[in-house]
């Protein structure tokens, strides 16, 4: 079975093509294409919704074109359109969702939404060293971070999740503070790298609260302070400023996916989000889970990002486990604003 994936919820447009076979434990990435739209957004300091929208519509048919080729298979080998049907922007999810029902349509071939956040929590099964259930999530994307018990496709128990700012919008918002560019998380990430992580004391919320939530707000407040406090010095300290910081929100995120594998009695912890490729975060996780007899897994950093690969992943995976099915209902919609439990197998 050939299963085409459409990403397309915020500023990256990614087309994947995978295969699953009968009996096959994790399907196969045969061909991927993205196009993401930073230095587009860059000059406003962020995304901006409706650029976004238009450049999806430009940049999606020539992406199915490219996968297409790169597989060397016609169009009518698809036998299934999956698309990311939310959580989301609006108008963007819409290319992909109006996208990949005319082809489906088009072809008699039946199509699936997916939520997105469940493309990012299975996409460590493309990478090459892919876990088994059970195991615990750290789901660190831009806008969400959360822990989740994970037992199978759809089986999903939340055990934290943030109460404020995702980790991912204390680093932009971080960045955005210290006058670095967008995308903020990583010129952050680059930037503390020759800096002082033990330059200034900024506050690890909840770090010691015996559940397993997380809020990073209070600590974006304490980088501002420290910015207004250096003033015109700050050039001269941003470095030890943004080292300090990342230092924080990688403690706190360690400790916290520690936590939950103490209280869970598991011994595998997959990591997925963008965040997930910070090399500081990977390190220091890598670190811990040794010390506890754990192991750790990953995508691959490119992988990490938004991407058709883990949308076209995340159908297969729940055809073949058996909890949603394909149809040809081709009056699309799309949900914004889409609870990831509202997806768990019943």
């Amino acid at each position: 079975m050939w299963l085409l994936g459409i990403e397309s919820s915020c500023d990256e447009t990614g087309v994947a093509l995978v295969r699953a076979e009968a009996g096959q434990d994790v399907p196969e990435l045969v061909a991927q294409a993205l196009y993401t739209q930073a230095a587009m957004h860059e000059a406003y300091g962020g995304v901006v919704p409706e650029l976004a929208s238009r450049d999806h519509v430009r940049r999606v048919l020539p992406l199915i074109r490219q996968v297409m080729a790169q597989a060397e298979q016609p169009l009518s080998a698809i036998d299934v359109v999956a698309f990311t049907r939310g959580p989301g922007l609006a108008g963007a999810l819409l290319v992909g969702a109006g996208t990949a029902c005319a082809l489906a349509a088009s072809l008699g071939k039946p199509v699936m939404g997916i939520h997105h956040l469940e493309g990012h929590l299975l996409s460590p099964f493309l990478s090459a060293d892919p876990p088994t259930f059970p195991f615990i999530a750290l789901l660190v994307s831009g806008g969400h971070t959360q822990l989740m018990r994970v037992d199978g496709v759809g089986h999903y128990e939340l055990l934290g999740e943030t109460i404020d700012d995702a980790a991912g919008e204390a680093f932009d918002k971080s960045a955005k503070l210290l006058g670095l560019g967008y995308p903020g998380g990583p010129a952050l990430a680059k930037l503390a790298a020759t800096g002082r992580a033990d330059a200034f004391a900024l506050p690890r919320p909840l770090l010691h609260q015996p559940n397993l939530d997380f809020s990073f707000a209070g600590l974006k407040t304490a980088v501002l302070t420290q910015c207004q406090k250096l003033g015109a010095d700050l050039p001269a300290h941003q470095a030890d400023l943004a080292a300090s910081t990342q230092a924080a929100i990688v403690e706190v995120l360690v400790k916290k996916a520690v936590k939950a594998l103490k209280q869970t009695g598991l011994k595998r912890l997959v990591v997925a989000g963008g965040v997930g490729a910070n090399q500081s975060l990977r390190s220091q996780l890598q670190q811990a889970c040794q010390k506890l007899g754990a192991q750790v897994h990953y995508p691959e950093p490119e992988l990490c990002t938004d991407n058709g690969a883990m949308i076209a992943m995340a159908a297969a995976m729940r055809l073949g486990a058996g909890v949603q099915t394909a149809d040809k209902n081709y009056a699309f919609d799309v949900l914004p604003r889409w609870p990831l439990a509202t997806v768990f197998a019943q």
